[in-house]
């Protein structure tokens, strides 16, 4: 069975004289309601005590299990963006988008049905499986639409977008705090109503973005005096099919760099009001602690735009080359900075890292761009998404268990962060390396 009439591409083609820069707020749309995942730790707590309420009941689920619900989306996050990538080249973003919508909305609607039986298994499949499907379709489908828009400035436009998705937790974050308030009663949290509310207002939203997106004629180009005024960023190469990208040395480099560069910059998010209480023992407060998180989400919001947008003047090479030194400089130089005590010092540190966690995934696209065309570039996005569910694995064990293996052999938990900071550099350096051995691609006929 075809896709209804008004999903299909060719419904979706500008009409001449259309403004591109009607299609970055289609892209937000879809990424702000996505990027609720990152805020999903303020339902940790409360789910731990969903029968208990003020405490933890024998059969409440640990937060130790929660956290795999999150684990779980950011897997098929990267799984459905490398399965369906090359169905949204075929389609269209509107499609895309569609599905995103559906996925992530009934996603969240079925996890409020575990929530309310009480069912791990229905709360992982909603939230973790149909939910990580939903964020995967919507991750990807406005980027090779924004690149095509953007030629002159493809590091801006995607990170336009993809701010979006850093910038999701710290909307939806007050937001399921204020609506877990406004449902709790004496015999529930309100965490069921909230995931069901929160279905709805993202599906109204990412709708929006469903019906405003459009797909530029395959003859367009930015007017001359755009072109003149951008100097028109590196022009792109003849495109690649996905199929051939994967075979390419260039893309498996690209696949590390970003895989490194997540693990980095994940696992800090995960336990960055943890570890700066810990490091910082009887300064730094639960409420300081909080504020730090926030910082760190605004610091990872900023990144997205700004270093994309700066790749497009300095190079998407030269601006990974600083994400990478400048990141193991400072990752080895955190456990120095914790000793002295100098709190200020090490929050500074750590909102740079995260600015260049954000502004990895903001760039990667135009990288991509410029090393395989646009011909299938969200298709080729979506399989080097999979770096991010490896990461996604990755960076939150190594910092978790390290830390657990320091503590059990008696390292002090202000010392316990040391050995995975000098562990974290050591891998950015082989994103350096990474990043310094890539060569432009040249497709043959048979690739195209």
């Amino acid at each position: 069975m075809g896709l209804p009439a008004f999903l299909h591409r060719d419904h979706t083609i500008a009409r001449a004289g259309f403004n591109r820069w009607r299609v970055p707020p289609a892209a937000l749309a879809i990424h702000l309601c996505i990027g609720q995942a990152y805020a999903f730790s303020v339902f940790s707590l409360p789910l731990s005590k969903a029968i208990g309420l003020s405490t933890a009941a024998p059969d409440d689920w640990k937060v130790s299990t929660i956290g795999w619900v999150f684990s779980t989306a950011i897997v098929f996050l990267g799984v459905s963006a490398a399965l369906f990538g090359s169905w949204l080249e075929r389609v269209g973003p509107r499609a895309a988008m569609f599905a995103a919508a559906l996925c992530f909305s009934s996603g969240l609607a079925v996890g409020a049905a575990g929530i309310a039986a009480h069912q791990f298994w229905l709360l992982l499949l909603g939230y973790g499986v149909l939910g990580g499907i939903g964020l995967g379709l919507g991750y990807i489908s406005p980027v090779s639409t924004l690149i095509k828009w953007f030629p002159d400035r493809p590091g801006m436009a995607t990170g336009l977008a993809i701010m979006g998705f850093g910038g999701g937790a710290i909307i939806a974050s007050p937001l399921s705090v204020w609506l877990m308030a406004h449902y709790r009663s004496p015999t529930g949290n309100g965490i069921a109503a909230t995931f069901l509310t929160l279905a709805v207002l993202y599906l109204v939203v990412m709708m929006f973005g469903v019906f405003t997106v459009r797909v530029p004629p395959a003859d367009w180009a930015p007017s001359a005096s755009i072109t003149q005024r951008t100097q028109m960023a590196r022009p792109a190469p003849n495109g690649m099919t996905v199929a051939a990208a994967v075979r390419t040395t260039p893309f498996w480099l690209l696949w590390i760099m970003l895989c490194v560069n997540v693990t980095a910059g994940i696992g800090v998010l995960g336990q960055a009001s943890a570890m700066i209480q810990e490091m910082f023992p009887g300064v730094v407060t639960v409420k300081d602690a909080a504020n730090f998180v926030v910082l760190l989400s605004l610091a990872n919001l900023i990144g997205r735009f700004a270093w994309s947008s700066l790749s497009d003047g300095i190079g998407r090479r030269a601006t990974y080359a600083i994400f990478f030194a400048l990141g193991a400089i400072i990752y080895s130089s955190v456990p120095t900075i914790g000793r002295s005590g100098n709190v200020v010092a090490f929050i500074a540190a750590y909102c740079v890292i995260l600015s260049m966690y954000g502004g990895g995934f903001a760039t990667i696209p135009a990288y991509l761009r410029d090393r395989f065309g646009t011909l299938q570039v969200g298709a080729i996005h979506g399989r080097l998404l999979t770096a991010w569910s490896t990461a996604g694995v990755l960076g939150p064990v190594l910092v978790n268990y390290i830390r657990e293996y320091q503590i059990s052999r008696g390292v002090p938990k202000a010392e316990a962060y040391s050995v995975t900071m000098y562990l974290m550099a050591a891998l950015l350096v082989i994103g350096f390396i990474a990043n310094l051995a890539l060569r432009p691609v040249t497709p043959t006929a048979s690739d195209r």
